[in-house]
């Protein structure tokens, strides 16, 4: 079935499906010259991928998609000034940040360093306490330790004045991907394809990213100075599930280089190579093999759950760790704390919503809600819950003693990081940063009100956008076509995430057989589906299913046929291997 046939719909939960266009001419090219179904040669056209590059993306690696580290500027000076503190066997602390990005870039730096034979010092700030970024006291405590090389890794661009602070005490190698407003920090290096002097074309890579190219870039310069000689070369390799973790955590776009390396990371990730992560998944219940929605839901929140609302350093200490024991014992307190972190969250976020609901009933574009002693650990994750609900840009703020601190996150088309840099520089906030899709802010409560009335303007045009986010919709199978062949060959589109969605398909005109509620207090629905004229039949789950018009639909057995939008995915169950539909959305015929 053709989606000129189905046409626009717009589904039961208020979302219009959008058909993505593809330029069929390129699409059937690379269909034939891979020799792939027609529907994988559309999509990889509809995702911008031509002709010459289809090989890479449905196989990446490393040797067709590396660059050379020196097209980052600094990236020469910090890989010898690295290098030296190798050949010295000089004590370098690694100062990194408390998310999955920050632990996973400090891993790799601190792995890389230590295997070379230096002493390495470590130092993740607490975010009460310290909050995000180097700190003078900190910085001078590890060179009082020794530290005479200080490496900043997932931070450090925009800390010039605190850097400054270290002269004739210790040099200071940046390693970051943050966007820069003004000249980089006078320091040793600062590697950063975000700074505005930097044409390398890699301003989509994370820290964790840029950390493996400096990794690159130090054992090459140890190489042309004859350091190997007599001595093995690290196996750099082996750090690529951290990249990958890092890369798909940061929400970096699942384009290119990121492909590789997350291609290849989960390679690694699936030999269960490092104590920390293979103790991580089985205590997350991880038993398939590893992909892109492992490392996002299964590992990142449990290693972001430390520094949310535990100890920062926490994440780190696990993917450092080569004792099993000492793995398992983390591994275990950062499940227990990611629970903690959801309970508090729910607390959260239903007061969150009912106030969100209310101010956009009133006519703002954006959301700005805030509540007393909310956890500033989680008002990110909140605001991102707002977002989805709401199809709005969203900041949620804690208040505690009179001081507000938020984060927000927005929606495609409405950049919400340049609104609250443009509020901070007219002294609406006295501290505010971020990109297009997230930001993180600080103002007196009192100043709340002004804010909330800033967003409304710069982001005026959050009141055109339908109050569900669009489903973009790639195809039509009818129930005998979803097959274990079919959804292995969309599978090759894999690792997905940013930038590179999983494949949304329409299976139309199909009755649900047989429903009911399974999982955890029932929140997801099970239903069996045959397509017209009955026959062949097919498996169906929905996730996050609680209530609502969707799964009411679904739960009513023989019922009015219906169009569900969502994925074909192979399932492995008990040694018996089929092709599962998993329900994003539905519409009435």
């Amino acid at each position: 079935m053709s989606a000129s046939s189905l046409g626009n719909i717009t589904s039961l939960s208020g979302r219009r499906w959008v058909w993505r266009e593809a330029e069929e001419r390129i699409g059937l090219g690379i269909a034939q010259r891979l020799g792939v179904p027609e529907i994988l040669g559309r999509m990889l056209a509809a995702r911008g991928v031509g002709l010459e590059a289809a090989q890479d993306f449905l196989n990446p690696t490393l040797r067709a998609l590396l660059p050379d580290p020196s097209v980052l500027v600094d990236m020469d000076a910090a890989a010898e000034r690295l290098a030296q503190a190798v050949r010295r066997g000089e004590t370098v602390a690694v100062f990194g940040d408390y998310d999955v990005d920050g632990a996973c870039s400090a891993a790799v730096m601190t792995l890389l360093l230590r295997g070379l034979g230096c002493r390495v010092l470590t130092h993740v700030p607490d975010r009460l306490t310290e909050g995000y970024g180097p700190n003078l006291p900190a910085l001078q405590a590890l060179a009082a330790d020794g530290a005479s090389l200080i490496v900043c890794v997932d931070c450090g661009t925009a800390a010039g004045a605190v850097l400054a602070g270290m002269a004739g005490r210790a040099d200071i190698v940046v390693l970051d991907h943050h966007k820069s407003e003004g000249p980089p920090p006078d320091v040793v290096a600062t590697v950063n394809p975000n700074r505005l002097d930097c044409q390398s074309g890699l301003g989509h890579l994370c820290a964790g990213a840029i950390a493996f190219l400096t990794a690159i870039a130090v054992v090459r310069a140890l190489r042309r100075a004859g350091y190997f000689a007599g001595r093995a070369e690290p196996d750099l390799l082996a750090l690529l599930d951290l990249v990958a973790l890092s890369s798909v955590c940061d929400v970096m776009p699942l384009v290119g280089l990121n492909r590789a390396f997350v291609h290849q990371g989960l390679k690694i990730l699936g030999q269960r190579r490092r104590p920390g992560l293979a103790a991580l998944m089985d205590a997350a219940g991880v038993k398939e093999r590893p992909s892109a929605m492992t490392l996002g839901f299964a590992l990142g929140p449990r290693i972001n759950a430390g520094g949310r609302i535990g100890d920062s350093g926490m994440g780190l200490r696990l993917l450092l760790t080569e004792d099993e024991v000492e793995a398992r014992a983390l591994a275990q307190t950062l499940d227990s704390v990611n629970r903690q972190r959801q309970m508090v969250e729910a607390d959260m976020l239903a007061d969150a919503l009912e106030q969100a609901e209310a101010q956009l009933a009133a006519g703002h574009a954006a959301v700005l809600v805030a509540g007393a002693a909310w956890h500033p650990g989680v008002v990110g994750i909140v605001a991102g819950r707002i977002k989805e609900k709401f199809n709005r840009p969203a900041c949620v703020a804690g208040i505690i003693d009179g001081l507000a601190k938020g984060s927000g996150r927005s929606i495609t088309g409405l950049d919400l990081g340049a609104a609250v840099i443009a509020a901070r520089q007219l002294g609406i906030l006295a501290t505010g940063g971020g990109h297009a899709m997230a930001a993180g802010f600080s103002l007196p409560e009192g100043g709340l009100a002004e804010f909330h009335a800033f967003l409304d303007e710069r982001l005026a045009a959050a009141r055109s956008y339908p109050s569900a986010a669009d489903l973009l919709v790639e195809g039509s199978v009818a129930v005998p076509g979803c097959t274990v062949a079919f959804a292995e060959q969309l599978a090759r589109l894999a690792p997905f995430g940013a930038g590179n969605d999983e494949p949304t398909l329409v299976l139309p005109r199909v009755r649900v057989v047989r429903a009911d509620r399974i999982g955890k207090e029932g929140a997801t629905v099970r239903a069996f589906l045959e397509g017209e004229g009955g026959g062949q039949r097919i498996k169906a789950v929905m996730f996050r299913a609680k209530d609502g018009p969707v799964a009411e639909a679904l739960l009513q057995p023989r019922g009015a046929p219906l169009h569900l939008a969502g994925h074909v995915r192979v399932e492995e169950w008990n040694g018996n291997i089929s092709a599962n539909f998993i329900i994003q959305d539905a519409a009435l015929i």
